[in-house]
């Protein structure tokens, strides 16, 4: 499989075009943008063939609206409450569907108690074009493996390819340089949007502006990003700090 799927992974494809014959033996894994025709895998949008280490197979294009697709992980919002299910905006074309015990541990007398407005980081287990996605808060193994109820911080909005990106092994670089400095938890969707979380407003206003800026930027334009935003903040703190201590001199010598 690999031999034949690497002979367009990286290039240019068009809706219809032929990317691989499907193999004799063993499973071939699909993301969006791809789907099976008889006995070769075809594209369904136009953009670039992408293939991650473990063998899924998609098309990465610039899209406005997100297309689930089995094996993403969404960042979700909760925008209605059923017996036995929530309905989540992920922004695609229909509402997902998170199942009440599509949770580690949850059963009918002990089940998680969300509500409209509510965030959710998921997985897509299931998913068709003309169909509402199913998604779950746990792994293939029934583990949560860190979907869960989002509590706090806020969400930021990206294209899905910056969201992809952020994703990757290694870590992308805008993300490695703000570790090195700062103490922040995130949640990346591929369906565009980034949970973030910090100690401090600040922080999360910070990151939020790195994140959606790094985009188009190289690898040594993103550390130069980060150094310079963290410049900027230190220097913005100091001089409240400096305002601070005016204001209490003042009022001492009044």
């Amino acid at each position: 499989m690999a031999a034949v799927a690497e002979q367009t992974v990286g290039k240019s494809v068009c809706p219809g075009d032929v990317l691989m014959s499907l193999p004799e033996t063993g499973v071939v894994r699909i993301g969006g943008g791809v789907q099976q025709e008889g006995e070769v895998l075809v594209a369904t949008k136009a953009g670039v063939v992408q293939q991650a280490k473990g063998g899924k197979l998609w098309v990465e294009a610039r899209q406005k609206r997100y297309i689930p697709s089995p094996e993403d992980v969404v960042v979700g919002r909760i925008t209605d409450k059923h017996s036995e299910n929530y309905g989540v905006d992920v922004g695609g074309p229909f509402r997902a569907l998170l199942p009440v015990l599509a949770f580690e541990g949850a059963t009918k007398r002990n089940r998680p108690s969300l509500q409209p407005g509510d965030l959710v980081y998921c997985r897509v287990e299931t998913a068709h074009r003309d169909l509402e996605a199913q998604l779950s808060c746990m792994d293939a193994a029934g583990k949560a493996s860190g979907f869960a109820h989002l509590k706090g911080g806020m969400v930021v909005e990206v294209s899905t390819t910056l969201a992809r990106s952020l994703l990757s092994r290694p870590p992308a670089a805008v993300l490695s340089a703000l570790g090195r400095s700062l103490q922040f938890e995130l949640a990346v969707g591929q369906n565009g949007r980034v949970w973030l979380d910090a100690p401090s407003p600040a922080t999360v206003i910070l990151v939020a502006n790195a994140i959606q800026s790094s985009e188009f930027l190289s690898a040594a334009q993103q550390e130069a990003l980060v150094a310079a935003l963290l410049k900027g903040s230190s220097a913005a703190a100091t001089r409240r700090q400096q305002q601070q201590q005016q204001q209490q001199q003042q009022q001492g010598d009044e």
